[in-house]
């Protein structure tokens, strides 16, 4: 059955590879990117590989609230049936946004915070969303989340990682008849530009990564995923960061992430 499915950070790396299989197996697509002339190139790319594709294009820049709100509210009203939030970030030139908060929070967290928030309710009961977590997962720190505090490149990425996982965790387990909602580790040091220009490494095949995110869109095998998380390093659905399984710690990130979303 053909799905509409949307892919943030649509333009390049693991992103556009999913979005191209998804293609080819016949779906819909919404892809986004925060440059036109990306985004053209990346539809380009699609529609070479699936000249019958059906592809949106949506432009929104990640790291400023008002474009990620109009963003999600522009997808919530496309009758979405799965939501990939892929865009991230790692290494940037400037971690501090002109409000204060740290770049990478803002778009590897609030970011798809608000965009989940939103879209979800539009979706139905065996829609899915399925947020790109990591490996690297380190404790949260409210105060990076804050951006009172100062973290570097990796420290903020694995604590963004995190949040994410413990966001995905909180919305699976809140609504178990659905949409269905999965945090995903799409493999470690793929071959992708942030791994390339973050770690200095040509990366393992991207392939990896795309099948597994294929799988957790349309397969039979996430259908009752909710709220959990997939660690494609190992192949299999397995335990994230301690401090996700525990609800206290991850109520309260969850409530950190929710207020700087609605600043």
């Amino acid at each position: 059955m053909t799905k509409t499915i949307a892919i943030t950070g649509a333009t390049d790396g693991i992103g556009l590879a999913t979005a191209v299989r998804l293609a080819e197996l016949g779906h819909e697509l919404v892809v986004h990117g925060r440059s036109e002339a990306k985004l053209e190139a990346a539809v380009a790319a699609i529609r070479a590989a699936a000249p019958t594709a059906v592809v949106a294009a949506v432009r929104a820049d990640l790291s400023d609230l008002a474009e990620t709100r109009a963003l999600a509210d522009d997808l919530a009203g496309r009758s979405l049936d799965v939501l990939i939030n892929n865009a991230g970030v790692f290494k940037v030139a400037e971690t501090r946004m002109a409000d204060g908060l740290d770049v990478r929070m803002q778009v590897n967290v609030v970011a798809p915070f608000l965009i989940n928030r939103l879209v979800e309710p539009t979706m139905p009961p065996d829609g899915r969303i399925v947020n790109l977590s990591s490996a690297a997962q380190a404790p949260v720190d409210p105060e990076v989340l804050r951006g009172t505090r100062a973290a570097d490149h990796m420290e903020a990425y694995a604590q963004s990682k995190l949040a994410l996982t413990m966001i995905s965790m909180a919305l699976g387990l809140a609504r178990p008849e659905g949409p269905m909602v999965v945090a995903v580790n799409p493999g470690s040091l793929l071959a992708t530009r942030m791994v390339n220009e973050g770690f200095g490494v040509a990366g393992s095949d991207i392939g990896i990564g795309v099948g597994i995110l294929v799988a957790a869109a349309v397969g039979d095998e996430f259908a009752d995923a909710h709220g959990t998380y997939f660690d494609n390093d190992a192949r299999r659905f397995a335990p994230p960061h301690p401090d996700a399984l525990d609800p206290a710690i991850r109520a309260l990130v969850v409530a950190e992430v929710a207020a700087l979303a609605d600043r």
